[in-house]
């Protein structure tokens, strides 16, 4: 069936962009994904452009697939419609005949009855071959639409360029008595005998790593700041599970493999017993089991904003995909990361999915996130700068998302030295939607927003700390002041 593209406008102002397939069943108490496919419908020109422009061509025709396989949809509603309508008729003719034998009618009625009841199985079997049809379209629509990621802020950068938003501190240079010989983290943690690879080569293989002695110490220095800044400002510890269904990871925007087909999270083998059983991944970050805690539930209006903070390992496998990326601490296997998530009132009410210039709770919240990133950082003594991230740096579940970059010394050759620390995402409804959260206002059920953040990722920034804290001259790492009352007063990390 070919769709008629003129008579759907083409509106150039927010993006979306790709997910893979699923890979999974869906058990049957799993929360019901409520996505908006009328707004679809209605907007397929600004989801093709979406796509395009987050270099996600795969989905690109997504919304006139969408498109046409409701008006083949309302073809068969139109010709069960008739079928009823018939079936109607004849129930009627039924019953008349059915009448008229009571009262000891001929041949010609048990005829009559008999010609009857044939035609309305043959009508039955005509219509349910309709329904199964139509459940089979419902089925088709409902997929592509959940595999349509959000649609990307107003904000938000069409393409592949990021927007440099801020500075933190002054850029600092290393504290070394050659200022042409800038050290590695690895090189320096593994002669301060606090980073151990090779060990954990052999217990777990590439992209695992061991925190030895005041390395270890350093970890749980840098969680309990986050947490003491973060609980300081009103967010509530949580203690996550590491273990989450995969589909709820799906529902939070994670994949098992991403638009190049590498592999995203770590999917649980199951034993042969347990394969009717629900399949479980490896949580990527504490986003997703703080998502998923409140899947299902109406959350009252006047706990909004709820804001959380999450200590967990996190698991990420595709680490070892990205080449020099991959040195040491930057990109690993598992990590302890501090995450805020938050659900808070919608910015818009009902049909509206653009998002005002004055937005409400979820602006505020972002800017609390940033406010409480920067803070830390700063307070770490890294030099940093804030970006605005493009529409192909988005994940699925984001509409906007800023990240902040930390100035790595050893990787100068690399993004001129910066590397991510940390990300805040706002994601609109596109989580509670799949998650089936809800909230009521005004006497009517509505899908609040979420939005993540990091509010530390220990390996990264234990490295950035190692590389521009190190003191080549006193062979130690200064500990960032606002870390010693963790470490028992401890001021420098020194060779044992």
């Amino acid at each position: 069936m070919s769709i008629d593209k003129s008579r759907y406008p083409h509106r150039l102002c927010l993006q979306t962009s790709y997910s893979a397939h699923r890979t999974y069943t869906r058990p049957a108490f799993a929360p019901k994904p409520t996505i908006d496919i009328k707004h679809i419908r209605q907007n397929p020109g600004l989801y093709e452009q979406n796509c395009i422009d987050r270099n996600y061509a795969a989905h690109s025709k997504s919304s006139w697939r969408i498109i046409e396989l409701h008006e083949q949809w309302l073809a068969l509603q139109q010709s069960a419609r008739g079928l009823r309508e018939r079936n109607n008729l004849l129930r009627a003719q039924l019953a008349k005949t059915a009448s008229r034998l009571k009262e000891a009618g001929g041949a010609k009625d048990v005829r009559m009855k008999q010609g009857i009841v044939d035609e309305a199985k043959k009508l039955k079997v005509e219509l349910s071959a309709i329904e199964s049809k139509e459940t089979e379209l419902q089925v088709e629509i409902e997929g592509l639409a959940q595999d349509l990621p959000n649609l990307s802020s107003t904000h938000t950068p069409v393409g592949t360029d990021f927007e440099v938003v801020e500075y933190i501190n002054e850029h600092l240079s290393p504290k070394s008595t050659s200022a042409s010989r800038v050290r590695s983290h690895v090189d320096i943690g593994q002669d301060l005998g606090i980073l151990d690879f090779s060990g954990s080569a052999q217990t777990s293989g590439w992209g695992w790593y061991f925190l030895v002695g005041d390395g270890a110490m350093l970890e749980q220095a840098l969680v309990q700041y986050a947490l003491s800044v973060t609980r300081s400002r009103g967010w509530k510890a949580v203690a996550p599970p590491s273990l989450v269904y995969s589909h709820i990871a799906s529902a939070c925007g994670f994949q098992p493999r991403d638009q190049n087909g590498e592999q995203q999270i770590y999917a649980i083998e199951q034993a042969e017993k347990d394969k009717s059983k629900p399949q479980l991944a490896l949580a990527g970050t504490a986003e997703i089991p703080l998502a998923g805690m409140k899947a299902g539930q109406t959350l009252e209006l006047s706990e909004m904003p709820l804001k959380a903070v999450g200590v967990s390992r996190c698991y990420r496998a595709e680490a070892g995909a990205r080449g020099a990326d991959t040195k040491g601490l930057y990109r690993v296997h598992e990590f302890t990361k501090v995450e805020m998530f938050a659900w808070t009132t919608p910015d818009n009410i009902g049909d509206d999915h653009f998002t005002p210039a004055n937005t409400a709770d979820s602006e505020a919240i972002f800017e609390e996130m940033l406010g409480i990133q920067k803070d830390i950082l700063q307070s770490l003594g890294l030099h940093c700068r804030i970006l605005e991230m493009p529409t192909t740096d988005l994940g699925a579940s984001a509409t906007r998302k800023r990240d902040i970059e930390a100035y790595f010394p050893s990787r100068r050759e690399k993004d001129q030295g910066w590397g991510e620390v940390t990300s805040t995402s706002m994601c609109t409804d596109y989580q509670t939607r799949r998650l089936h959260t809800r909230t009521r206002i005004n006497g009517k059920l509505e899908f609040p927003h979420t939005l993540n953040g990091t509010a530390l990722a220990v390996p990264r920034v234990l490295a950035a700390i190692l590389e521009n804290h190190y003191d080549e001259k006193e062979l130690a790492v200064s500990i960032p002041e606002v870390l010693r009352p963790f470490m028992g007063g401890q001021e420098m990390i020194r060779k044992s």
